[in-house]
């Protein structure tokens, strides 16, 4: 499975916590190595990252090395009842 990482407007600048190099590194990843956990937790559901779509959320917690925060960001989709 390959990961699927969020890919930012360039054109919004190069500041994005998100934006990665040519070889597809995160270029900010000291942004996100600084922070504690529950900053993270913030930062992806409240801040910058909470309008990604989960599979964008998981690729990004994985490249970080937080993929134990995965059920702490990523929510749960609940699907209706068929019928």
């Amino acid at each position: 499975m390959s990961d699927q990482f969020y890919a930012p407007d360039l054109a919004d600048g190069a500041d994005n916590p998100f934006v990665r190099d040519a070889d597809n590194k995160l270029i900010r990843r000291r942004f996100w190595l600084d922070m504690g956990d529950r900053s993270v937790v913030l930062v992806m559901t409240q801040g910058v990252g909470a309008n990604l779509t989960n599979d964008q959320k998981r690729a990004h917690l994985r490249d970080i090395r937080r993929e134990a925060l995965i059920d702490d960001i990523c929510v749960q989709e609940i699907l209706p009842p068929e019928g």
